[in-house]
């Protein structure tokens, strides 16, 4: 079935290109088993069980935006800051508008305490000597989402010495 579907889809493709009328197609993946399938890759990358993945509308963001290049100011698919990310991330998810920079988003941040993070909680980082100036959202397990100027959108581990040692709050707005 497989087989038959990339041979309709390359179809498309070929003879879609011949005109110009945008060819269409049509997934039949239901919203479901999208769903289930983001829920599995999430889980084996945060090494957690499926069910422990509670915001599917969370990750099925982070999957559209993973790779994202790292662009100062950016708030677009073309480059996105840490903040910008957060900033996207919190609205299209939470329904919940963040200040922009990271240093307004720590002041209006309500901490909680490193060893009682839960999904969607902002973690805040001190990088190269300057306050607050990363931020990232918290996921499970020690994992956050964030935007780094290395290698854009990507999940890190708050075990990795860097962040440990940047490591400067976390809560909610």
């Amino acid at each position: 079935m497989r087989v038959f579907k990339n041979f309709i889809f390359l179809l498309v493709i070929v003879f879609g290109c011949h005109n110009n009328k945008k060819a269409v197609v049509v997934d039949k993946t239901t919203k479901e088993e999208s769903f289930t399938v983001i829920q599995t890759k999430y889980a084996e990358l945060l090494k957690i069980s499926p069910s422990e993945i509670g915001n599917l509308n969370l990750y099925n963001f982070i999957d559209k935006w993973i790779g994202v290049k790292y662009k100062y100011g950016g708030t677009t698919f073309d480059g996105v800051d840490c903040s910008g990310f957060a900033n996207i991330l919190y609205k299209e998810v939470y329904k919940t508008v963040l200040p922009r920079s990271s240093q307004d988003i720590a002041k209006e941040l309500k901490n909680t305490s490193k060893d009682k993070l839960s999904e969607g909680d902002i973690l805040l980082f001190d990088i190269d000597g300057k306050k607050n100036s990363h931020v990232g959202i918290y996921l499970a397990n020690n994992k956050f989402v964030h935007s780094s100027t290395s290698k854009g959108v990507i999940i890190s581990s708050l075990e990795l010495p860097y962040y440990q040692k940047s490591f400067s709050k976390a809560g909610k707005i």
